[in-house]
């Protein structure tokens, strides 16, 4: 990746951390953002040890105004980005009537127009620079395997699934890769810090101890991620358990809502 620029949102952490991480080791230059500003530095400095040169600055995804002028400020730098990797996201455990409409208020700008945004503010000078690239959004596992603990959060990454397979369509005759990285359960902040109503409060620490016997971490995660770059892949699952979801939603439908349901009857 040397002379190349990846954009990651959501640096400060977890998926996003380790990917800009990884990009500066491969000798990428970083344009890095998150709400987090104590773990933006951290990430930040960590990557100019390794010796890329980086932009950081606050900024909430789910904010337009926010986003654009972070655009504004990275293309008075670089004519286009080279990797955009829109990772930013928030989690929320409820099912739908569990799930007050201001949860809804919160999850959709960040998780969906938080991508929105980003492809928005960045692929149009990726085109007019005229030299490719590849957009990463982030959805997930419950992207294709809904979740009904998961009502909203799932909704979400239905969501970016889907625009990512529609976006990976139009821009190819651009030359610009779009790939959608689906994880299944990783070791990350996003465990503790997620929004959990009715039922699912109850069984955080559960959950929690769960991701953290699964111990997948982030930095493999990452490397799945730009191993899906190189490859151009449209859709990565990450985990063995992704994986399984994936083939059982394509071939077996019927029984993948048949595994749904016995998971949500058995975190009751």
């Amino acid at each position: 990746m040397n002379g190349r620029l990846a954009l990651v949102t959501g640096a400060g952490s977890g998926i996003g951390r380790e990917t800009a991480l990884l990009c500066a080791r491969r000798g990428a230059d970083l344009a890095l953002c998150d709400v987090d500003e104590a773990g933006l530095a951290a990430t930040a400095a960590e990557a100019q040890r390794l010796g890329s040169d980086v932009f950081a600055q606050r900024v909430d995804v789910g904010d337009r105004a926010q986003m654009q002028a972070f655009a504004d400020a990275v293309h008075g730098r670089v004519a286009g980005v080279d990797l955009l990797v829109n990772n930013a996201g928030v989690g929320l455990g409820a099912n739908f009537l569990e799930t007050p409409l201001e949860d809804w208020d919160w999850i959709l700008p960040i998780n969906v127009m938080g991508v929105v945004h980003g492809c928005k503010m960045f692929v149009p000078a990726m085109i007019e620079r005229g030299r490719g690239g590849h957009v990463v959004n982030l959805s997930s596992a419950a992207g294709y395997f809904a979740n009904p603990s998961l009502t909203a959060y799932t909704t979400t990454k239905f969501a970016v699934l889907g625009l990512s397979e529609a976006l990976r369509i139009e821009l190819r005759p651009r030359g610009i890769g779009v790939t959608a990285v689906c994880p299944g359960l990783i070791n990350t902040p996003i465990t503790r810090n997620s929004r959990l109503r009715g039922t699912a409060e109850s069984q955080r620490e559960r959950v929690v101890r769960l991701y953290e016997r699964r111990n997948y971490g982030p930095d493999r995660v990452a490397q799945r991620i730009l191993h899906a770059v190189q490859r151009n892949r449209a859709v990565m699952p990450v985990t063995a358990e992704a994986w399984a979801m994936w083939w059982l939603m394509r071939f077996i439908p019927s029984l993948a809502r048949g595994v749904a349901r016995a998971i949500e009857a058995g975190a009751r």
